[in-house]
Parts: C-alpha cells; sequence; structure tokens
C-alpha cells in the first residue's frame, strides 16, 4: 500500500482482507456491529450519511466491544463523506450553504463524535462529482484531515472512471490508496482498473458481490469447487477476490454467515482454479 506524506504508518491499523459493511441496518446497525466484531470482523465500512447509514450506533456497538476487551486501536475504522446529492434533503449532517471545504470539515467532525474516536483509519469520498476543479478541492480538504492526523488514508468509492481516477492520482498530494466499487458485471468487474490499483499499491475493496452476481453462485462450475473444498459459494468467491488482492465487503445480518464469511483463509484455489473462475468474470 503507498505511504502517505507525513503519516506514522507505526500507528496505523492494517486493513483486514474482508470488512464488515453496515449499510442499511438501520436500528439493527449496533447488534449487528457488535456481533461482527465478536465474530471476529476487525475492519468496519459505515458512513457519515443518515439516509443509508446509521453511524451512531456504529459507536456504540464499538463502546460495546471496548467493554469487552477490543479495543479500538485493533479496528480498522472507515468512514465516507457523502456529497451533498447523496443525502436525505431532510437529514444533512453538515450545513447544507456552507463550502465544500467547510462542509467536509462539519462531516468529519460529525463522523468523530458517531464513532467515539479520535481518529479513522480510512476516508473515503463517496462519489466523486464534478467539475474536475470542485472534485479536486474537495480532495484537498480531506488531504488537510489526513495531514493533521484525523485520517491515516484517504480513497474514494464508486469511481468507475479509470482516466478520471488517473488524474485524482496525479493531482493528489496524499494519493488515494483505497477505491471502493461496486462488483458486477456492468462494468466489466473492473478488470483494467484493479490491474492499474494492483500497479500503483492501491487496495480494492468491493461490495454488492453476493447480491450483484448470482450467476456466478450458481454456476455447476463453482459448486463443484466449493463441494471440493469444503466451502460455499459464497466462501469460494470471496477467497478468489482475496487471492484477487480484492478486499471484499460483506453486510450479513447472518450470525452463521459472518463465521462463514471469516472462514474462508484455509484453504487457496490453485492457478487453473483461478483461470476457471476469472473466465467467468468476462
Amino acid at each position: 500500500m503507498a505511504s502517505q506524506q507525513g503519516e506514522n504508518t507505526a500507528s496505523r491499523a492494517i486493513m483486514p482482507p474482508i470488512i464488515y459493511g453496515t449499510a442499511w441496518k438501520k436500528e439493527q446497525t449496533a447488534d449487528l456491529v457488535e456481533q461482527a466484531v465478536r465474530s471476529g470482523f476487525r475492519g468496519i465500512d459505515t458512513a457519515c450519511q443518515p439516509k443509508h447509514y446509521n453511524e451512531k450506533l456504529v459507536g456504540v456497538a464499538l463502546d460495546r466491544v471496548r467493554e469487552r476487551g477490543i479495543e479500538r486501536e485493533a479496528l480498522f475504522l472507515q468512514t465516507k463523506f457523502t456529497p451533498l446529492a447523496g443525502h436525505d434533503p431532510h437529514n444533512i449532517p453538515y450545513d447544507k450553504n456552507a463550502s465544500l471545504e467547510q462542509q467536509i470539515a462539519q462531516s468529519f467532525a460529525v463522523s468523530l463524535d458517531n464513532l467515539q474516536t479520535q481518529y479513522i483509519d480510512a476516508l473515503l469520498l463517496h462519489s466523486p462529482f464534478g467539475p474536475y476543479s470542485a472534485l479536486m478541492n474537495g480532495w484537498r480538504a480531506m488531504e488537510a484531515i489526513q495531514q493533521s492526523g484525523g485520517a491515516r488514508q484517504l480513497g474514494i468509492c464508486n469511481c468507475y472512471d479509470l482516466t478520471l481516477l488517473k488524474a485524482l492520482y496525479a493531482d493528489a498530494v496524499v494519493k488515494p490508496t483505497i477505491v471502493q466499487n461496486r462488483f458486477y458485471r456492468e462494468t466489466g468487474f473492473d478488470a483494467a482498473l484493479r490491474r492499474w490499483c494492483d500497479e500503483k499499491g492501491i487496495v480494492y475493496q468491493g461490495f454488492w458481490i453476493l447480491t450483484a452476481n448470482p450467476h456466478i453462485l450458481a454456476n455447476t462450475m463453482i459448486q463443484t469447487m466449493a463441494r471440493k473444498y469444503g466451502k460455499t459459494e459464497p466462501q469460494l468467491l470471496f477467497r478468489y477476490l482475496n487471492q484477487l488482492n480484492v478486499v471484499p465487503l460483506t453486510g450479513t445480518c447472518s450470525v452463521e454467515h459472518m463465521e462463514q464469511d471469516l472462514n474462508i483463509f484455509d484453504f487457496t484455489l490453485t492457478d487453473e482454479e483461478l483461470e476457471l473462475v476469472r473466465y467467468l468474470l468476462t
């Protein structure tokens, strides 16, 4: 992973190979996040976007697990700044009339308060926006947060335009180290974008992996491989992605599935099997 200007790398929590996503959990958020951490998840993804996330209840869960001896430093915690267009107009966590730079600072302050923490391991821009000059102004505001020690790393979500990502990377002082995208057929599974991220040491996080790809999970070849290793089809797909340096996000509400999602590291797909699965993603 790319190093960051002014960052104390010794204090950075290592990004786990699988992350628990907290979107759409509503009033169940605290209980589910607590259960995920107790099951073994050490990476938590959230956002300062009340429309889809209850970030404050993520903080409640973190307080609960802290009482059980799991300290903040043991967790990789990432949140997002959501631009104005991504919010419910009746529930915006910052001043909609403030400058973009002020909105980002206000949103980040709300996240710190919600999550009861003094720092974030990764601060992500929830989606790119235009014009490009505005995007870079927003990125500069995020860089200021990172350089002050508020966030260890910066990244971007829902960025499917490789040309835009390359421009952002070239112009950024603090380079993005994370790209978090929906992993599905309509974008060709971001094949070219993922290759470029690998070249630059950027971690690609994938979400909507199971929901968007029932055709892969139902494939006879996948089912046969899963039986060979004594795993479920979702476990096989997650392991495949891990071997390709993709960090999956999973938002399951099932304790059984949480445990299964974490139990994917005791087998390794062969090169031939990796190629067979890759063929399904073309």
